[in-house]
């Protein structure tokens, strides 16, 4: 009896019954996104868009919710297939669900808000990765189809059946800054959205973040730096503290060198003590180490010294590796 119950165990199995793996967050993200690039291709068709749109915003939020820092990994580990158009509205959507949820909005805020994150440049969809692989300067053509596009987008989504005014307003200021030096309207502080700013410092975090073409990547400390104190467009002091606490300067995905010289990958949020905890694969001399070795960044030497570029750390791994089902394919 004992024997046959361990190979149930081994199994994944007890009293017969076959236990179910929890459900991959990857492979969820993985499914919205593929969802969102078929209907957004064909919005100019759609009429009644709205609630395909709002079950997409859901999928997103529950994968969000299953595990934050798989989600968020996802950002840098560039697990999220498809064009860079579709997986930018599904980036910028992870941040915007977890900010939005750590400033504890009601959940139909947090829905309209996902979805103007996935539906914030369908107005220049069929431009954007020819926009994104250009080389050069956009030209006078192009960079009006870029100013226009928030305005586009809105009209698109009123014309497929959206009429929630929290959404279409985001989507419509989603460009507009502090300053009136925004597009399309170039409105000013007072009359833009906090949800729009949100959605705003999520668009060009997830952007900073994102390898181009043309461009590296820039390291998520560096590039949350550089947004929330850009001084040309300063953020919300309400808005900096939920980005540095639901995202952080060395997020879950981001691979890391400590002081002892070890190399890793962060496998998960500050949970208000701040303190992370690194997945190392290799030693200071370049060594493969052990798969158990898991490293908490208040313990001796094991402090983050640096964020590392893909080529900087050579280390080659799955996400299944690092956190597991929630993380497989």
């Amino acid at each position: 009896m004992n024997r046959y119950m361990n190979s149930l165990q081994d199994l994944g199995m007890e009293g017969g019954a076959r236990l179910e793996p929890p459900p991959s967050v990857l492979h969820e993200l993985n499914l919205a996104n593929r969802r969102l690039e078929k209907l957004l291709g064909d919005l100019r068709n759609e009429r009644n868009a709205d609630a395909d749109l709002r079950n997409i915003a859901r999928e997103v939020v529950r994968a969000v919710e299953l595990n934050p820092d798989v989600a968020l990994a996802c950002l840098f580990l560039n697990q999220i297939a498809g064009t860079y158009a579709v997986r930018h509205c599904i980036e910028t959507a992870i941040v915007v669900v977890l900010v939005a949820r750590g400033m504890d909005k009601a959940s139909d805020e947090v829905i309209s808000l996902t979805a103007a994150a996935l539906t914030m440049n369908v107005g220049m969809i069929r431009h954007h990765d020819n926009f994104q692989s250009k080389p050069g300067l956009l030209n006078s053509e192009e960079m009006a189809i870029v100013r226009r596009h928030p305005e586009d987008s809105a009209e698109m989504l009123k014309y497929a059946g959206v009429e929630d005014d929290e959404w279409l307003s985001c989507v419509l200021m989603h460009h507009e800054n502090d300053d009136g030096t925004g597009y399309p309207s170039g409105i000013t502080r007072d009359q833009i959205s906090h949800n729009a700013r949100l959605l705003s410092l999520a668009d060009r975090y997830c952007a900073r973040v994102s390898a181009r073409n043309y461009r590296c990547s820039m390291l998520p400390d560096e590039a949350l730096d550089k947004l929330l104190h850009d001084p040309a467009h300063p953020a919300d002091p309400e808005l900096q503290n939920q980005f540095h606490r639901q995202v952080g300067r060395f997020p879950p995905g981001a691979l890391v060198r400590l002081a002892n010289g070890e190399l890793g990958v962060v496998t998960c949020r500050d949970n208000g003590d701040g303190v992370l905890e690194v997945h190392c694969m290799r030693d200071a001399a370049g060594k493969t180490l052990p798969a158990s070795v898991h490293r908490r960044t208040n313990e001796p030497d094991c402090a983050i010294h640096q964020a590392l570029t893909e080529d900087q750390a050579e280390l080659r791994f799955s996400m299944k590796q690092i956190w597991g089902a929630q993380a497989a394919l």
